[in-house]
């Protein structure tokens, strides 16, 4: 078996692998967000998943395969709630469910994901921006708005749960 060296477009291919890298990039990016916030889902995990989805997407990215795309888009960010599901929690003596803002960013790298996957590295690079600064605001600025501390948010234990 032989390599056919001329139907081999390297544009093509460096194409795929940008998209590929932008997936995982903005997985990355949140992911270490939530590791320096000593979350259980980290940057291996949100790489992965923006990995993952960038890589399912680019599979039907093609303009005459607009359908399928819709389809595959559809099924990874129905399919990626169950994932986020997995993290949420409501320890006994706690008054708010913990893990909420983790299910959420594990959401939105699956739609970054997705977005590299077919190739719109404009909403790629926005939406990740504007995930990062949701993530970084702190629980002063929610309280300044009226949202009472929690009892995980004092003890400096818990995440917020919306």
């Amino acid at each position: 078996m032989s390599f056919n060296w001329q139907s081999f477009d390297i544009w093509a291919e460096i194409d795929l692998l940008l998209r590929l890298l932008a997936g995982m990039a903005a997985g990355i990016v949140v992911g270490w967000e939530r590791t320096g916030r000593q979350r259980a889902a980290g940057i291996r995990t949100f790489g992965l998943v923006g990995l993952g989805t960038a890589a399912a997407a680019t599979i039907f990215s093609e303009p005459h395969e607009i359908d399928a795309a819709s389809r595959v888009v559809q099924g990874l960010v129905t399919g990626i709630g169950f994932l986020g599901a997995g993290v949420i929690v409501l320890r006994k003596g706690h008054t708010t469910p913990q893990g909420l803002t983790t299910a959420a960013a594990i959401w939105v790298t699956a739609a970054l994901g997705c977005a590299a996957g077919l190739g719109d590295h404009a909403i790629v690079l926005s939406a990740t921006v504007l995930a990062l600064g949701l993530l970084i605001i702190d629980h002063s600025i929610e309280r300044r708005a009226g949202r009472p501390a929690s009892s995980a948010d004092v003890s400096g234990g818990g995440e917020e749960a919306g």
